[in-house]
């Protein structure tokens, strides 16, 4: 196997993840996992935005899968794709901005990320998403980790906060 190196972000990457393998409601549609099979992850740079990739098959790499996602006003450090694969996909970004913003796209408007922005009292350092990609994870400089979820409404709460 080749490995291949390319520029991911113009200052640094501080974070990778990989996206589920199947896209968005591809498991509650009628083509099923297989029609939705996808090599993509997400990167975080020190250039404040997040960047996804896609795996082309025909020059056998992977290129960017549309324009970096901006918001963050200071390095990203952590991203995590969520493994939900149903009808919406979901990444986390914590920076050094003191926000986690949660990027939202689902299967009737692929590509099309729209992100709802978290604030906290410290620099965030982490975040990860639980198995089943519903409750989100968030600890930074601060030693606490909050635990997130969406409500009906489509917004995010704190469902508890752990500190020492």
């Amino acid at each position: 196997m080749d490995h291949k190196i390319f520029q991911a972000h113009g200052m640094g990457v501080n974070s990778v993840s990989w996206a589920p393998s199947a896209a968005p409601g591809s498991l509650v549609s009628a083509g099923g996992a297989a029609a939705g099979a996808q090599r993509r992850f997400v990167t975080g740079g020190s250039d404040n935005t997040l960047r996804l990739w896609a795996y082309d098959q025909a020059s056998q790499t992977y290129k960017q899968d549309g324009a970096a996602l901006t918001g963050h006003t200071d390095w990203v450090r952590d991203v995590a794709w969520s493994p939900s694969v149903l009808q919406k996909s979901y990444i986390a970004s914590a920076s050094q901005d003191k926000t986690v913003r949660i990027w939202t796209t689902d299967a009737a408007h692929p590509g099309q990320w729209e992100s709802k922005e978290l604030k906290f009292d410290a620099v965030i350092w982490r975040v990860s998403w639980s198995l089943s990609g519903n409750v989100l994870a968030v600890s930074g400089q601060d030693n606490k980790v909050s635990l997130w979820t969406e409500n009906l409404r489509g917004e995010w709460e704190c469902v508890k906060t752990i500190e020492e």
